[in-house]
């Protein structure tokens, strides 16, 4: 079968689904992109029983960021250059969960020191106030130590497939952004 008679596979109908609503199919790819590494991350956590060390949970907001963005851009379907922007906007929270990822894995390995947010405290609640007490009880959360590998696939932990997958995402993101603008 050639090219020019193979038949429309399901990207090639969602991304003529999208662009005849005026939205860069681009866009929501980027979004369900982050959306997977979200869900992966809360699978790990909730199904696999790994509980994320603070830098962990850093990671995960540029992709709620992202999620929310492509989501709105898709939903709202914005003129060209709104999209262009939203598209540098997804890249730059991209860019910043890698910069986290990288930073992570610098502290799995011993290459550069973990900051003080990620010590363990192990506060108990004294029971003075409610707040106090929602304090403790979030202190006293499970919790990993931020230099514990948790997790690794071919000798990459979470955070650098994280990393990685990012830095692929936001190249998409930035490469769709300079496509619209030199229209």
């Amino acid at each position: 079968m050639t090219m020019s008679n193979r038949r429309p596979g399901l990207t090639d109908r969602l991304g003529a689904r999208f662009t005849a609503r005026g939205i860069e199919p681009v866009v929501p790819f980027i979004g369900a992109g982050s959306l997977s590494l979200l869900a992966g991350a809360l699978a790990f956590q909730y199904l696999g029983g790994l509980a994320p060390c603070v830098m962990c949970l850093w990671q995960r907001w540029p992709h709620l960021v992202v999620v929310l963005v492509a989501g709105a851009v898709t939903a709202l379907a914005p003129a060209r250059r709104v999209q262009g922007a939203a598209l540098a906007v997804m890249a730059l929270a991209l860019l910043v969960t890698a910069g986290l990822g990288l930073y992570h894995v610098g502290v799995e390995q011993g290459w550069v020191t973990a900051s003080a947010a990620c010590t363990i405290s192990g506060a108990s609640p004294d029971g003075a106030t409610d707040i106090a007490a929602l304090r403790a009880a979030i202190a006293g959360a499970p919790r990993a130590a931020c230099t514990d590998i948790a997790w690794s696939l071919l000798g990459i932990s979470m955070a650098g497939w994280n990393a990685l997958i990012s830095v692929l995402l936001a190249g998409i993101a930035a490469g769709g952004a300079r496509h619209i603008f030199k229209r």
